[in-house]
């Protein structure tokens, strides 16, 4: 479930945003997000003064470049299995043509050897789904991984611009914000560190 709000050096909204963008998901009714952003900050309105910054997670995604390259190599992985998912089952109805054109002038056990092969490949493109698309795939787990890395990057991105910059809050624009006076928007402070750790990673 998407959290709205969360205060500095703790896992922050968008990050969750971010994860269900990265899966084209999103459960949380937007209504529900702004009456707790708007419950939150008039709480803490009320306890005192208050600095509340935003940043516009649909731009991270589209705009850091880790997260460009992890799609573009889970769509190439994907392409890959299916044409080997293609390739396997053209085998299979292949075998089952020519079982059903020859079976009526072959001996018993001929169409049993035959029937025996088509089951077995049958079960063998059953596994090779599940090994590669099922939800304990590889695919999965390779996304999955991708996805863990990525967010790990971006919250830590967020909790030092949050500190440096001292804010309480830091909500998600694209999911419930209205409108945010520029000032407040911190989008390009959180790509900015992104790309500094990648570059002191390429440095290593």
């Amino acid at each position: 479930m998407v959290m709205a709000i969360q205060t500095a050096g703790t896992t922050l909204s968008f990050l969750a945003n971010l994860f269900n963008q990265f899966n084209q998901g999103g459960l949380v009714p937007k209504q529900i997000i702004t009456l707790i952003i708007a419950s939150v900050v008039l709480t803490s309105t009320l306890l005192g003064e208050i600095k509340i910054g935003f940043v516009q997670s649909d731009r991270i995604r589209a705009e850091y470049e880790e997260f460009r390259d992890a799609e573009s190599q889970l769509q190439m992985e994907f392409r890959k299995v299916q044409m080997e998912y293609q390739m396997q089952l053209m085998e299979l109805d292949s075998l089952k043509n020519a079982y059903e054109t020859q079976r009526l002038m072959s001996s018993p056990e001929w169409r049993r050897e035959k029937e025996q092969e088509i089951a077995t490949k049958e079960r063998n493109l059953q596994v090779f789904q599940a090994e590669k698309v099922g939800p304990e795939g590889l695919l999965y787990q390779k996304q999955a991984q991708m996805e863990f890395e990525i967010l790990s990057k971006v919250k830590r991105a967020v909790d030092k611009v949050a500190a440096e910059k001292e804010y309480d809050y830091i909500i998600d624009g694209s999911v419930s914000l209205l409108f945010g006076n520029p000032a407040f928007d911190v989008t390009d402070d959180i790509l900015y560190e992104l790309r500094k750790y990648n570059i002191s990673e390429d440095d290593k």
